[in-house]
Protein backbone atom coordinates (compact mmCIF):
# COMPACT_ATOMS: atom_id res chain seq x y z
CA UNK A 1 0.00 0.00 0.00
CA UNK A 2 1.01 3.34 -0.58
CA UNK A 3 2.90 5.26 2.22
CA UNK A 4 0.10 7.38 4.55
CA UNK A 5 1.16 10.51 5.27
CA UNK A 6 0.20 13.41 7.77
CA UNK A 7 -1.42 15.48 4.89
CA UNK A 8 -3.21 12.77 3.86
CA UNK A 9 -4.67 12.41 7.14
CA UNK A 10 -5.08 16.49 7.83
CA UNK A 11 -7.52 16.59 4.73
CA UNK A 12 -9.71 13.68 6.89
CA UNK A 13 -9.33 15.56 10.32
CA UNK A 14 -8.76 19.07 9.74
CA UNK A 15 -5.77 19.92 12.05
CA UNK A 16 -2.74 18.35 13.83
CA UNK A 17 -4.03 18.08 17.27
CA UNK A 18 -6.90 16.68 16.12
CA UNK A 19 -5.26 13.78 14.01
CA UNK A 20 -3.09 13.17 17.04
CA UNK A 21 -5.87 12.83 19.70
CA UNK A 22 -7.70 10.23 17.11
CA UNK A 23 -4.92 8.86 16.03
CA UNK A 24 -3.98 7.48 19.81
CA UNK A 25 -7.11 7.32 21.24
CA UNK A 26 -7.54 4.55 18.08
CA UNK A 27 -3.91 2.91 18.13
CA UNK A 28 -4.41 2.29 21.76
CA UNK A 29 -8.11 0.50 21.01
CA UNK A 30 -5.87 -1.61 18.48
CA UNK A 31 -3.02 -2.47 21.16
CA UNK A 32 -5.38 -3.88 23.43
CA UNK A 33 -7.31 -6.30 20.73
CA UNK A 34 -9.78 -3.69 17.94
CA UNK A 35 -10.24 -5.73 14.63
CA UNK A 36 -8.71 -3.25 12.42
CA UNK A 37 -10.81 -1.40 10.22
CA UNK A 38 -8.26 -1.47 6.62
CA UNK A 39 -5.83 -5.02 5.84
CA UNK A 40 -3.04 -4.97 7.93
CA UNK A 41 0.38 -5.62 6.14
CA UNK A 42 2.61 -6.13 9.30
CA UNK A 43 2.14 -2.21 10.63
CA UNK A 44 2.31 -1.25 13.77
CA UNK A 45 -0.79 0.03 15.37
CA UNK A 46 0.35 3.88 14.91
CA UNK A 47 0.30 3.24 11.20
CA UNK A 48 -3.22 0.91 10.95
CA UNK A 49 -4.68 3.87 12.83
CA UNK A 50 -3.36 6.66 10.46
CA UNK A 51 -4.19 4.00 7.72
CA UNK A 52 -7.99 4.21 8.71
CA UNK A 53 -7.83 7.98 9.40
CA UNK A 54 -7.25 8.30 5.89
CA UNK A 55 -9.16 5.77 4.50
CA UNK A 56 -12.19 7.73 5.95
CA UNK A 57 -12.73 4.35 8.25
CA UNK A 58 -12.02 6.60 11.49
CA UNK A 59 -13.56 10.35 11.75
CA UNK A 60 -13.64 12.88 14.49
CA UNK A 61 -17.27 11.59 15.58
CA UNK A 62 -15.43 8.67 17.05
CA UNK A 63 -13.73 10.88 19.77
CA UNK A 64 -16.72 11.95 21.44
CA UNK A 65 -17.38 8.37 23.01
CA UNK A 66 -18.16 8.85 27.06
CA UNK A 67 -15.50 9.25 29.23
CA UNK A 68 -16.64 7.19 31.31
CA UNK A 69 -16.28 4.25 28.51
CA UNK A 70 -12.83 5.07 27.98
CA UNK A 71 -11.60 4.74 31.41
CA UNK A 72 -13.42 1.63 32.27
CA UNK A 73 -11.42 0.80 28.84
CA UNK A 74 -8.35 1.63 30.38
CA UNK A 75 -8.94 0.51 34.03
CA UNK A 76 -9.50 -3.26 32.11
CA UNK A 77 -6.06 -2.96 30.51
CA UNK A 78 -3.91 -5.41 32.13
CA UNK A 79 -1.20 -4.19 34.49
CA UNK A 80 -3.67 -1.00 34.62
CA UNK A 81 -3.23 0.31 38.55
CA UNK A 82 -6.28 -0.63 40.85
CA UNK A 83 -7.75 1.63 43.39
CA UNK A 84 -5.03 4.36 42.82
CA UNK A 85 -2.12 2.00 43.47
Amino acid sequence: MARITVEDCIEKVGNRFELVQLATKRARQITRGATPLVEIENDKPTVIALREIAADKITMAFLTEPVEETFEDELAMPGAPVGGE
